[in-house]
């Protein structure tokens, strides 16, 4: 499984790539493979404030329906639009192309609920 060293993650793995006032959300390596092949990612909508923890979207495999989590609290303000035509994405490059939305934060955004790479791994290990 690819985990990145420059990302935070929270336990309903997601990755979080802060920069600046703006951080980037996507499903980690390990989420997309346990999805199996996405067919339809449901983005949130632009302007929506979310609380850490709350389901802001969802992601349709063939497996199973599951929901993305808003890892800190923020605003969406922006969304993959990509994803729309080729969902598959997230599971080709989910560090990447597939990222999923942005969320606008407040500047006093606490991060500590997330977690880094190296206890990300040790979640997925056991």
């Amino acid at each position: 499984m690819k985990i990145l060293e420059d990302r935070l993650y929270s336990k309903d793995h997601e990755w979080v790539l802060v920069s600046g006032s703006t951080a980037r959300v996507g499903v980690t390596d390990y989420a997309q493979d346990a999805l199996g092949d996405v067919v339809f990612v449901q983005l949130p909508n632009v302007g929506e404030i979310f609380s850490a923890g709350a389901a802001c979207c969802e992601v349709e495999s063939t497996k199973s329906v599951s929901d993305i989590y808003v890892p800190i609290d923020g605003s969406i303000s922006l969304t993959n639009a990509k994803l729309l035509q080729a969902p598959g994405l997230v599971n080709s490059d989910p560090y990447g192309e597939g990222w999923i939305f942005e969320l606008s934060l407040a500047t006093s955004v606490s991060t500590k609920s997330l977690i880094d790479a190296n206890q990300y791994r040790q979640l997925i290990e056991g």
